[in-house]
């Protein structure tokens, strides 16, 4: 049987590599540890499509290597059709929840989740602390996301390279904490709001501990694609929303750095275990003070 990688998931509240069977719907996980090693090759074959849903490509699709997606245009397709953010739910009995998510020093955003969720969702986008802000029906909860947003600025999408960026320079638990307080303070205030949303207490929850990031070492460079026969290695120091942060060892130079996966670009790829000391032979933007570029390990 032939496994293909789906890319990271916290849905146990722990990192861990999900698989999923070429062409069907068979789902296993890897648990990750930190500290461990993560050293694997690219299979010699072609980046698949997982399919809508994770329920395989019935095209057999081939996706390009430096797709965060992971899914040809026609799956992708299908599932924004059934995303929240397509609003085309409107019917959904499923209770919803809003949050605030904190990033980095002002770098907050607001969202939405169905609240049986819990915070998965925030761990999958790598936030390193958030609150509740209200629960109730899905269109009450979206009108409330739109309100915050435009009425505190407060935006609805931070992209991964500047979340990444910050890392490894957070402030401690307290100003963390104090930034979201004094949102949540505003938010709860505004005027406007859906009354089917019930307004939630401030209880801030922090994943600093969960994603590892106590000591993390500045980044020296990110994946920018996976290719066939290529190899990553190297310790996993931390992992935030879908990125694995590698301390990684060169054999051409011999210098080490800390070298971020985004494990979306592992989706659809056939992945075979490697030998740790076999480094990273796949194209690495390096990332330097002041400049990004291009470039190889």
């Amino acid at each position: 049987m032939n496994w293909l990688c789906g890319g990271l998931k916290w849905g146990t509240g722990r990192p861990g590599l999900v698989w999923y069977e070429a062409g069907g719907r068979a789902e296993r996980v890897s648990s990750l540890a930190y500290g461990a090693g993560v050293a694997f090759r690219v299979g010699d074959g072609e980046r698949l499509c997982v399919g809508a849903r994770r329920g395989g490509c019935p095209l057999r699709a081939t996706v390009p290597g430096r797709s965060s997606g992971g899914q040809c245009p026609e799956c992708a397709r299908l599932d924004r059709a059934r995303s929240v953010a397509a609003d085309t739910m409107a019917d959904d009995p499923r209770p919803y929840a809003v949050y605030l998510a904190w990033f980095g020093p002002r770098m907050v955003k607001v969202g939405i989740t169905r609240e049986e969720r819990g915070a998965a969702r925030l761990l999958e986008q790598g936030a390193v602390a958030f609150t509740w802000l209200g629960r109730g029906p899905l269109m009450a909860a979206r009108r409330t996301e739109e309100l915050v947003r435009t009425a505190l600025g407060v935006p609805d999408r931070i992209p991964y390279k500047e979340k990444r960026a910050v890392r490894h320079a957070l402030p401690g638990m307290e100003e963390r904490a104090g930034e979201l307080e004094g949102l949540h303070r505003r938010a709860v205030a505004l005027e406007g709001w859906a009354e089917a949303l019930e307004r939630a207490a401030c209880e801030v929850v922090d994943h600093a501990g969960v994603f590892g990031l106590a000591g993390l070492r500045p980044m020296s460079g990110v994946v920018a694609e996976l290719v066939s026969g290529g190899c990553v290695a190297g310790r996993l120091v931390a992992a935030a929303g879908p990125d694995l942060h590698l301390e990684t060892e060169t054999e051409e130079e011999g210098r080490g750095g800390v070298v971020v996966l985004d494990t979306r670009l592992m989706s659809g790829w056939e992945l075979r275990r490697a030998d740790a000391a076999v480094g990273v032979s796949v194209p690495v933007r390096e990332v330097g003070p002041e400049v990004v570029q291009g470039g190889l390990f």
